[in-house]
């Protein structure tokens, strides 16, 4: 039986997303997912997306094309107001994730995490303060909201500043738990990886320790890498694909957000966001000068305890017991990144400059050849 030619009931069925995935097509992982294979299988996350898309042609500042987005991600969802534990960690700095000082500080994410392209970083900073005024909850820290970006300037008219705050309220909105959509939506839209057309991807890994079953859910925007280095379950099977380059050194970032109900401490957090790095290695990346790495990891449990005024009860999974999550966030960081890839479209936007899209035909044959399957 051919594994790579087959579709799987390992996770949730490709008419949740619009095409087959790569592990639904065979590509082998790691890990047991959960029921969804996405960052939605932590219970309360929520995830919304306005996806900007016309116009073609020449660059004309300010009308186009336009290849961009947003996208809010809710730890509880809007119904919520409670703060997650959180911790976040930098690989190569060349980016920007606003509010980590804070959280470096009070060991708290006090909002959603919104993902944009680099020149919107302030609109959506300033959407979430007003939406969160909108909600009677003006709290004194959410003064200091978290946006990720990484830049799509390549397709996208990123100095037309068509991103606005309607945007970014909608996808705060209209953000719901459930299957997600991946590829070239929301702020993926005019994103490149590995010179091929990618944007956002997620998976989710079920761990077993010894403290409990639990949960780790990543959801990636990825936009690195060069195509020599990109690798897919341990093959070098960009080196095979040489045409349609796109740039000559470097030029792209990546943010990953993890998720997990597991009952861990800002600190451990913090060492799970670093896991992160594994998983991007595992697809070939080297985080090169010109990339901006940030990572960022928080936990569902321990509800209630950010505004205690009496001493707080907490959980937290004993550092010894953790070496299970850590595999969960690098299997689901690779898978998540890879699933960026299958699910993108080609796309030409900008001065009709292009990013083809992954030939997955191609790469699962290259899979299939038995001088380049990996050892079990």
């Amino acid at each position: 039986m051919k594994p790579l030619l087959l579709f799987t009931l390992l996770c949730v069925t490709s008419t949740a997303f619009a095409k087959p995935r790569a592990r639904e097509l065979g590509v082998p992982f790691d890990g047991k997912p959960g029921p969804l294979n996405a960052i939605t299988d932590v219970d309360g996350v929520e995830v919304g997306f306005v996806t900007l898309n016309r116009g073609e042609g020449k660059l004309e500042i300010g009308k186009g094309p336009v290849r961009t987005g947003v996208t809010a991600l809710l730890p509880r969802g809007k119904s919520s107001h409670d703060p997650v534990f959180a911790g976040w960690f930098s690989q190569n700095g060349n980016g920007e994730m606003t509010g980590t000082t804070w959280i470096e500080e009070s060991g708290f994410l006090e909002g959603p995490l919104m993902i944009t392209n680099t020149h919107s970083v302030g609109t959506v900073r300033d959407a979430v303060v007003a939406w969160r005024v909108k909600q009677g909850k003006p709290d004194k820290a959410i003064s200091l909201p978290v946006v990720a970006e990484t830049w799509d300037g390549y397709l996208n008219d990123i100095n037309g500043f068509h991103v606005k705050e309607a945007d970014a309220l909608k996808a705060l909105d209209t953000a719901k738990g459930g299957a997600i959509a991946e590829g070239n939506v929301g702020s993926g839209m005019g994103m490149i990886c590995y010179e091929f057309k990618c944007g956002i991807g997620t998976s989710s890994r079920v761990v077993k320790t010894s403290a409990g079953s639990y949960t780790v859910g990543v959801l990636v925007q990825a936009n690195h890498g060069l195509r020599h280095q990109l690798k897919i379950a341990g093959l070098n099977v960009g080196a095979q694909f040489k045409n349609d380059l796109v740039w000559s050194r470097e030029t792209g970032s990546i943010i990953i957000a993890i998720a997990t109900d597991a009952p861990l401490l800002p600190h451990q957090l913090k060492r799970l966001a670093r896991r992160a790095t594994m998983g991007l290695a595992r697809t070939g990346a080297v985080s090169g000068d010109g990339s901006g790495d940030i990572f960022l990891a928080f936990s569902t449990a321990n509800e209630n305890v950010a505004r205690e005024k009496k001493l707080a009860k907490l959980k937290m999974v004993p550092n010894a017991e953790m070496d299970g999550l850590f595999a969960g966030t690098v299997e689901a960081t690779e898978e998540a990144i890879v699933n960026s890839l299958f699910a993108a479209e080609a796309v030409s936007g900008v001065d009709r400059h292009s990013a083809p899209a992954l030939p997955t035909d191609k790469v699962l044959r290259l899979l299939e050849e038995p001088r380049l399957k990996r050892p079990h």
